[in-house]
């Protein structure tokens, strides 16, 4: 399986996501935001955290305009796998991949440290190797992280299942303690904290292994 790894200017967990995936056994291939199409046989595309074109405007508007986003709306429109995860879940909520948008966290603080996740679903390639509930210690650094939604939006979500995690503590306000959900296919997970900095015990924690392994498992039995 291949995965593409986007940079732009201001991201800084691209080569960390890279790691993370070569880990789990997929052939990555690097990929500059002004390109304009994606490597051949790219089965996943991973947009990373870090603060794409300085966060300016609103946090990802810049980069969902880069000419990269006009081939990664096409895979996904075509039923490739995208994983957004921090800026990149910005990113590919303003490229409009995901509904709802990310809002400057409710305590206006910047936010590191680790977190406790909840998983919402294991119906998804994303999340099939853990278990409904399971909890997750995964590290969180955002500034506007605050997953907001219309109460429509929202009902969407919770009958289609497609709230991949939750909060057991909301760190930024997010509504419903969203962490992170997925398109109406599920090949595409926008999440705000860093499974990619969660793979090894050696950092703290590596609950984040298992999204690798089981993407890595659901596409070869796609």
């Amino acid at each position: 399986m291949k995965a593409a790894v986007v940079t732009f200017p201001g991201s800084n967990c691209d080569r960390d996501l890279a790691v993370a995936f070569e880990g789990a056994g997929f052939e990555v291939a690097r990929v500059w935001h002004k390109d304009s199409e994606l490597p051949a046989g790219v089965d996943v595309v991973g947009v990373p955290g870090g603060f794409s074109f300085g966060d300016y405007l609103r946090c990802g508007a810049i980069a969902a305009q880069s000419p990269i986003s006009g081939a990664i709306r096409a895979h996904a429109a075509r039923g490739g796998y995208v994983l957004g995860i921090c800026n990149g879940f910005q990113v590919i909520t303003e490229m409009g991949l995901l509904p709802g948008v990310l809002m400057r966290n409710a305590t206006l603080k910047f936010v590191c440290r680790t977190v406790t996740l909840r998983v919402g679903t294991v119906q998804s390639d994303f999340t099939s190797a853990y278990t409904k509930g399971q909890e997750l210690r995964i590290p969180v650094a955002h500034h506007d992280g605050n997953y907001t939604i219309d109460a429509e939006g929202l009902a969407r979500l919770k009958g289609e299942d497609r709230i991949a995690f939750t909060y057991a503590e909301n760190p930024n306000g997010s509504m419903a303690d969203i962490a992170g959900v997925l398109s109406e296919n599920r090949r595409v997970l926008g999440m705000m904290p860093h499974p990619e900095r969660a793979t090894e015990a050696a950092l703290g924690s590596a609950d984040g292994k298992g999204l690798f392994a089981s993407l890595m498992r659901g596409m070869a039995l796609a």
